[in-house]
């Protein structure tokens, strides 16, 4: 079903290059250099912008209520309309979502969604206490549950189930870094072998150091516009054609055994001994993925899709969503990166940015970094923002942005798409 409302487009964005501990640089400083280079990019001034969307996952790292007042105030957007989004790891996706309602609904012409985080500042194992604050902390802190632990639990169990092993983990780690070699925006580029991924330390099996996104301090801004503005603006804006968001229980144990909800390139035959979602899979990431390619047409994304940039906080996580995206049947995650189908050169390019495993993951940043990248791709400007054309696809003309939360409490996915 196609969404209401008017089209969509996004016109510019900026990025800081993604850093462990930059203390000389002020969360406000930081989006400000990231908004000023959208708004350069195309010739836009604050008087231009119609209001915001603030993004930012903790007030903990900041020590800071009203973070997002704050920037909106060093931006000089005051008094527009503006408001904070936070959603756990998805905050960036809901903020690109939330942007995109306030065009869709008429409400405002053009929208800046600015996003940011600042984690690096902290011990590894205070950042990891402030993140565990987004799972249910009445039933998991008793229990000592933490997100890497039950990340490695699903791994665990889709190599169970699946016959998954931890090469095809390390080579999803291979990917991202070694993309990113090319990404002067990314924390950690890097040539690995799997060697390199399986000997760095174990945080929780079967996951080493390298199969781990790390903290980050960085600020992303996406600009977004009706079509009207859109074509005032640039001669080569991107439509957003579809967005998706699901939801699911906060406890993985709460989650009930049900039917696969089927794309339209499956059918019940596909899973018929399937117990789904089964700790394996993320319900809430095929049911976002359903709702985007329902609005956007997309009926084998497979086939229809020129570019994914994925939630890959974990080398699980990314093989996982293959999956829910419909990019391969549940199962054949592993197979579908150890034959080299989501490489630069593959069928279907993932993470070419270097993802969450090799960017960072300051979290309200993250989701819209994504959308940054794709746009850049889609407009087939990778050469003038990276300063190399390396990343650059042939001829992209749709891609796919996905922001995942949690345990996959909250997943967005949003389809992009050069105007017809």
């Amino acid at each position: 079903m196609k969404h209401k409302g008017r089209k969509v487009y996004m016109v510019s964005g900026g990025v800081t290059k993604f850093a462990k501990s930059t203390p000389d640089m002020d969360f406000r400083l930081r989006v400000k250099k990231a908004f000023d280079y959208a708004l350069n990019d195309v010739g836009l001034t604050i008087n231009d912008i119609d209001g915001s969307v603030a993004s930012y996952f903790s007030d903990h790292f900041q020590r800071q209520l009203m973070s997002g007042i704050m920037v909106q105030d060093y931006l000089g957007l005051t008094p527009k309309p503006s408001k904070r989004v936070e959603g756990g790891g998805a905050t960036g996706g809901l903020s690109f979502q939330t942007g995109y309602e306030e065009i869709a609904s008429g409400r405002m012409d053009t929208c800046a969604v600015y996003g940011f985080e600042s984690m690096s500042h902290v011990n590894t194992w205070k950042g990891n206490e402030f993140i565990a604050l987004a799972s249910d902390t009445n039933f998991d802190y008793p229990v000592g549950g933490f997100y890497t632990g039950y990340y490695a639990m699903m791994a665990v169990r889709h190599m169970h189930e699946f016959g998954t092993t931890v090469e095809q983990l390390a080579k999803v780690s291979i990917k991202n870094h070694e993309n990113a070699l090319n990404n002067p925006y990314a924390q950690s580029p890097m040539k690995l072998t799997v060697e390199d991924v399986r000997n760095s330390p174990m945080v929780s099996y079967p996951l080493t150091r390298l199969d781990v996104c790390a903290m980050s301090d960085g600020a992303a801004v996406a600009i977004l516009a009706s079509e009207e503005k859109a074509f005032e603006i640039t001669k080569h804006p991107i439509e957003i054609t579809g967005i998706g968001t699901g939801t699911d229980t906060m406890r993985l144990a709460d989650r009930p055994f049900g039917k696969v909800p089927l794309l339209p390139n499956e059918k019940p035959s596909d899973y018929r001994d399937l117990k789904y979602p089964g700790i394996h899979s993320f319900r809430a990431g095929r049911s976002a993925a359903k709702e985007a390619y329902e609005a956007a047409g997309i009926t084998d994304p497979l086939k229809e899709l020129d570019a994914v940039e994925l939630h890959d906080a974990y080398t699980s996580s990314e093989i996982q969503t293959y999956e829910d995206l419909g990019l391969c049947k549940y199962g054949e995650g592993g197979q579908f990166i150890e034959e080299g189908k989501s490489k630069l050169n593959g069928k279907v390019p993932v993470n070419f940015s270097g993802g969450l495993l090799a960017c960072g993951h300051p979290v309200g940043a993250t989701g819209i970094m994504q959308g940054v990248f794709m746009f850049w791709q889609l407009q087939k400007t990778i050469k003038k923002h990276f300063k190399s054309d390396k990343l650059q696809l042939n001829n992209p003309k749709r891609g796919l942005i996905h922001s995942h939360a949690g345990t996959g409490t909250y997943v967005t996915v949003s389809i992009m798409e050069v105007p017809k």
